[in-house]
């Protein structure tokens, strides 16, 4: 039996790198996977890379994590397809330099509305089914940026803060119905953001270990990979 038999799990940039990797890792736990992300050619690539790997179909709905409406709707084919949501992991994210003088007030709103309106919108939107069944876990991505800031990067270290925040916010509210969200911190991963540091296979067991904390466990955490 693995991790996560019998749960669905939402994923939110899965066409590449850790949303790719997690949801592969998810799928051979066991998971039905729901696959988000605004480009469909690369949802796809990722469910043939799934099916391949677990011989698990994969719910793929093109989503712009920033929009309400595609938010909402995606949750509700999730929940007709599937009836049920158990896991939530907030990863789409856009990371683009910028220094507060030089930055535009477009690509400021663009990263806020991808890194941090984009997890809010995806849990509000999850919350009200993983209350019915009580029981959910999210698990919101985040950066050493939104503690230290770095120059050059205003925006995405802006937006990490608030999701740190946002986050234990959502903690303290949902506990009672037993719900946990917690923040996970990669490090620096290859991907379409960064040429270097490790391959994002690496940090999936800790995903997975978030995606299924036992009831009381631990909310409003910061788990870092190492």
């Amino acid at each position: 039996m693995g991790a996560l038999n019998h749960r669905v799990a939402v994923i939110s940039g899965a066409g590449t790198g850790l949303g790719r990797a997690a949801a592969v890792s998810f799928a051979e736990a066991g998971a039905e996977v729901v696959l988000l992300g605004r480009r469909l050619e690369k949802l796809e690539e990722s469910a043939r890379i799934i099916r391949t790997k677990s011989g698990k179909d994969s719910c793929v709905i093109q989503t712009d994590v920033s929009d309400e409406g595609q938010v909402q709707q995606a949750v509700n084919t999730a929940i007709e397809r599937l009836g049920q949501i158990d896991v939530l992991l907030n990863n789409a994210a856009v990371l683009e330099p910028g220094t507060v003088l030089g930055q535009s007030s477009d690509e400021w709103h663009n990263q806020i509305a991808v890194n941090l309106t984009g997890p809010f919108l995806l849990s509000k939107a999850v919350l009200p089914f993983m209350r019915q069944r009580k029981y959910g876990r999210i698990i919101n991505i985040t950066s050493g940026l939104s503690q230290n800031g770095s120059g050059g990067f205003a925006a995405y270290s802006a937006a990490k803060a608030g999701l740190e925040s946002l986050t234990r916010t959502i903690a303290d509210e949902e506990y009672d119905y037993g719900i946990l969200v917690n923040l996970y911190n990669p490090g620096a991963l290859r991907t379409e953001m960064h040429t270097i540091g490790k391959n994002p296979d690496v940090v999936t067991p800790d995903l997975i270990r978030l995606a299924t904390l036992p009831p009381g466990g631990a909310t409003g955490t910061i788990v870092s990979y190492g």
